[in-house]
């Protein structure tokens, strides 16, 4: 699955050592993860791994292991409060330190995954400068609820708030809002479709994937167009155009165009070009096989 991940035109790869591992397994996980992230960084994709929750005990053993330099970060499940980040922060710190590495070099993803999460989203998207991000995690919140992601209605109103909660917070504190991954089937591309477009409606910037198939989808669904590029460029030339006549609004294509226009207009210019560079840098990485992993280790 390792090499699988390698391939893939994904944004970042994240490696589990939580739910996905059996406590027997988690020593090997950790040493797997760690001689396979200089690897998968060569591919172009970001990297992070999502450590076990601070409650279980073994977080400090996780991030001891994983810190290494070429990753980009932690994903930390079920942040509570802002306790939670700072904690986690202390801990790379320190590895930064030991390794001799930039202080800030290691960025937090906190999951907000339960109720009392959900409540506090603002407090712990804003608790450390390392956060890039704040995911949604759907499956441990509606069970903290009393109930199963089986049961989630076709429309999930059910979580609706806790999804607009975290875009809210996340959006209010400058980082972006990860949707949670799909429980439903693997092979209902027509449902994954339709939860990844009410994620994009609902302001996600990006979506938790736990399978390659969704990869394609989910990069297309949270692009913009080259009809939308195309017309904010134009927007972006005309107001460009407009400023140094001293206008401070015009009208273009029957539509208003004020300061406010023009910025999103730019913003998704410069968000379109951000993409066609990742794009370009992942097609020039070189091909990994099989053997590199196992050469990898630091």
């Amino acid at each position: 699955m390792i090499t699988k991940a390698a391939t893939l035109p994904a944004d970042a790869v994240i490696l589990d050592l939580e739910d996905a591992v059996p406590l027997p397994d988690k020593e090997t996980a950790r040493v797997m993860s760690r001689d396979t992230i200089r690897v998968l960084k060569s591919t172009g994709a970001y990297v992070f791994v999502r450590i076990n929750a601070l409650t279980t005990g073994l977080a400090v053993e996780d991030v001891k292991l994983v810190a290494i330099d070429g990753l980009d970060g932690i994903v930390l499940p079920k942040a509570e409060a802002e306790s939670d980040v700072v904690e986690l922060d202390g801990m790379l710190a320190e590895m930064e330190k030991n390794k001799g590495l930039e202080l800030g070099n290691f960025k937090i993803i906190p999951l907000v995954e339960t109720a009392k999460g959900v409540v506090n989203a603002y407090e712990i998207a804003s608790a450390s400068k390392r956060i890039v991000a704040v995911g949604f995690g759907a499956g441990d919140y509606y069970r903290d609820l009393g109930r199963s992601v089986s049961y989630l209605s076709p429309e999930q109103t059910e979580l609706l708030y806790a999804r607009s909660q975290t875009v809210t917070a996340s959006t209010a504190t400058g980082v972006q809002p990860l949707d949670t991954v799909f429980f439903g089937l693997l092979t209902d591309m027509e449902g994954f479709t339709k939860e990844a477009m009410l994620a994009l409606q609902l302001g996600f910037k990006g979506k938790f994937l736990i399978h390659p198939t969704q990869v394609e989808i989910v990069n297309k669904i949270f692009s913009p167009s080259l009809e939308e590029v195309a017309y904010a460029s134009r927007v972006a030339a005309a107001f460009d155009e407009a400023q140094t006549k001293g206008l401070g609004a015009i009208s273009l294509e029957g539509k208003m165009i004020d300061f406010m226009t023009y910025q999103q207009a730019k913003n998704l210019v410069n968000f379109a070009d951000l993409i066609v560079k990742k794009e370009e840098r992942r097609k020039q990485a070189s091909t990994v096989s099989l053997s590199q992993f196992f050469a990898s280790a630091p």
